[in-house]
């Protein structure tokens, strides 16, 4: 009888300890969910951000189109609106970047076109030619019929272009024109007579920093 009274103490007093270590194991996921949570709580609030820029004064100015890093500056074809030979700009937005996009003149928004692909690496500039994308093109009111065209460009995370203005539609120089989610690329594309006046691996500010002018 002591015996058989002995075991069951010692069942009694294990089950009771594999029932703190459960509730605490419990306990400690609880905590560990929440905090992921506010963690991603958090990264979402800072992922779409949406900062006014201070838009620079002046005429003949061109900003750039979205925030992140110049990593290509070179001279292209793009025969859909700016029809053929001109100079591009490209940004690459990491996933840490704002992820508004911000009209680069003032004027009105004259072709949109969304071509489908796939969804490469952003950090590569070739990725325009096989990623999904959308081409935006402006007729500036300063100078006056000046073209002007921006390549939303979804990439390896990035999987959603919207855009916020339709064809038609009259903008203000760094006007919210649109949001790529998560990283991405956006290519700015100039008339081969504006003067470019950024430099490669420079950081620019979305509807901000001067990218070329028309002198």
């Amino acid at each position: 009888m002591i015996l058989g009274t002995l075991i069951i103490l010692v069942v009694v007093l294990a089950m009771a300890v594999v029932a703190m270590v459960a509730s605490g194991f419990v306990l400690f996921f609880s905590w560990a969910l929440v905090g992921l949570w506010v963690l991603f709580v958090l990264f979402s609030l800072y992922f779409f951000r949406d900062p006014t820029p201070r838009v620079p004064p002046g005429v003949k100015l061109v900003v750039a189109p979205g925030h992140g890093k110049v990593d290509l500056i070179d001279t292209t074809e793009e025969p859909q609106f700016m029809g053929g030979r001109c100079q591009r700009v490209s940004i690459f937005l990491s996933v840490f970047d704002v992820h508004v996009q911000n009209a680069p003149v003032a004027g009105v928004a004259k072709f949109f076109k969304y071509t489908e692909g796939k969804f490469l690496n952003a950090m590569k500039a070739d990725s325009a030619v096989h990623n999904e994308n959308a081409l935006i093109g402006f007729e500036s009111a300063d100078p006056a019929g000046a073209k002007v065209g921006v390549r939303l460009i979804a990439g390896l995370i990035a999987r959603r272009i919207v855009p916020w203005v339709t064809v038609g539609e009259a903008v203000q120089r760094g006007e919210r024109i649109s949001l790529i989610q998560f990283g991405s690329r956006v290519d700015l594309y100039l008339p081969v007579e504006a003067k470019i006046r950024v430099m490669l691996g420079q950081k620019v500010v979305g509807g901000q920093t001067i990218i070329a002018s028309f002198d």
